[in-house]
């Protein structure tokens, strides 16, 4: 990935009016992928895209200028309007077409957006598309002759196919008959759809962040900022809250007492109830996922992998060892056998499988899960400077691994986004953590 230009783990993603994510840049990155999609579909007749997008304001921009250049390069486009990210992987995958993109940043505010690519099978692109489609971006622009350019066209019934696509995931002896559910949808890409989802399988619905105006999109609603769903389910006495991000890919939920749940404590529900009815033969989390977890997954004889944060490594992780399940903490839940990649309502609806088999609340399932207090710091970097090489750190990082043994864990990591060193350590109890982290932080980084 160190190679990319333009392409991170997750497509292009950027400030709006920023290098890439304008009209200019969008109109050449569509006509990029055009030219490279279109010489992997020779002799299969004209190749077809569909265009998804959330709810912020800049996505009419983008949209159209993404259009223009697939219509340039001679690709047919199909434009759904508002919806999932996993929706338009559904829909890439059952109209057969040749590609999908996704105009979105996800659960970042309004001012940010972002372009990222599913490829024929629903899932993301190879990285050696996006390479061959990062270097035509460079290319000067050659369109094709009028009568061999693109149409588009709405897709109109997107949403409703995308909503009976949820719902059969869900078993059909079952029913949401007698729960009250908040829906939190973030004034994002599921405002016209989670809700009709937990409707129409017979919950009785409270729906919030469902009133997108371009400029709310993530703003202190949906699953990152769960707190929001809490209040709403003590308010309103409901059962139970579910929160979903700007694209609804990531889930959060809350129970009828207000308490959060995280995507490590969903994932472990979900594979109780899988194992219930076959084998689960192993679980891909991240490096962030709660030591707990991992230690449940090895009392329940389910082997446990952990992959570089993104749900793009959890994903490569599972499909490398034909596991069907996995996730990360802030909510990106993979159930491959309900979907190629990670969908929040889908998520949401596997948890509520899992309370209706067992006839037990979240807390009631949880109660074997022991999730271990984790403490991060951040700690300043400078620029070039050899983190990795300190003999001081290295040193403190084995005594507290000497002293937690196997009641926790240790994690130093550089961000991917700004220059400081990532502490943390896991551990039984805090007071062990805390130990842990100030052996860490007693190291002078600068000698």
């Amino acid at each position: 990935m160190s190679d990319r230009k333009y392409f991170g783990t997750d497509g292009v993603r950027g400030e709006v009016g920023g290098p890439t994510i304008n009209p200019e840049f969008a109109l050449r990155l569509g006509y990029a992928a055009g030219k490279v999609l279109a010489g992997q579909h020779q002799g299969k007749g004209r190749p077809t895209v569909i265009i998804g997008k959330d709810t912020r304001i800049s996505g009419y921009m983008l949209e159209s200028a993404l259009e223009a250049g697939l219509s340039a390069a001679g690709i047919d486009v199909l434009l759904a309007g508002p919806v999932p990210t996993p929706a338009v992987a559904y829909l890439t995958r059952t109209l057969r077409l040749a590609a999908g993109i996704v105009i979105s940043a996800s659960h970042n505010p309004y001012f940010d957006n972002g372009i990222k690519f599913f490829s024929a099978h629903g899932t993301k692109l190879p990285d050696e598309v996006e390479l061959k489609i990062e270097q035509a971006i460079d290319q000067p622009m050659q369109w094709v002759k009028s009568e061999s350019l693109g149409r588009a066209r709405r897709l109109e019934d997107s949403a409703g196919r995308y909503i009976e696509f949820c719902k059969s995931t869900f078993p059909n002896e079952l029913d949401l008959d007698g729960l009250k559910i908040v829906v939190d949808a973030a004034h994002g890409a599921a405002y016209n759809i989670a809700p009709h989802v937990f409707r129409e399988l017979g919950a009785e619905v409270v729906a919030i962040g469902v009133q997108p105006d371009g400029f709310n999109i993530n703003h202190e609603v949906g699953a990152t900022y769960p707190e929001r769903l809490a209040e709403e389910v003590r308010a309103h006495g409901a059962d139970l809250g579910i929160a979903l991000d700007g694209d609804a890919d990531r889930l959060q939920m809350v129970d009828a007492d207000g308490r959060i749940y995280n995507g490590d404590e969903l994932l472990y529900l979900i594979v109780r109830d899988r194992q219930q009815s076959q084998p689960v033969e192993g679980v891909v989390g991240t490096l962030m996922t709660n030591f707990g977890f991992e230690k449940s997954m090895r009392d329940l004889g389910i082997a446990f992998e952990r992959a570089k944060v993104g749900d793009r490594y959890v994903l490569e992780q599972m499909q490398q060892r034909g596991w069907l399940y996995g996730g990360e903490s802030s909510g990106h839940l993979l159930c491959l056998d309900c979907h190629t990649t990670g969908d929040g309502i889908i998520a949401a609806l596997q948890v509520l499988t899992a309370l209706r088999h067992s006839r037990k609340s979240l807390s009631e399932l949880l109660v074997d899960l022991k999730m271990y207090p984790q403490i991060m710091v951040n700690v300043p970097l400078q620029a070039g400077q050899n983190w990795q090489g300190h003999a001081g750190l290295a040193a403190a990082k084995a005594q507290v691994e000497s002293q937690l043994g196997e009641r926790g864990r240790v994690l130093i990591r550089a961000s991917g986004t700004e220059p400081k060193l990532r502490l943390m350590v896991e551990a039984e109890d805090a007071d062990l953590a805390q130990s842990g982290i100030d052996t860490l932080l007693a190291v002078d980084l600068m000698k």
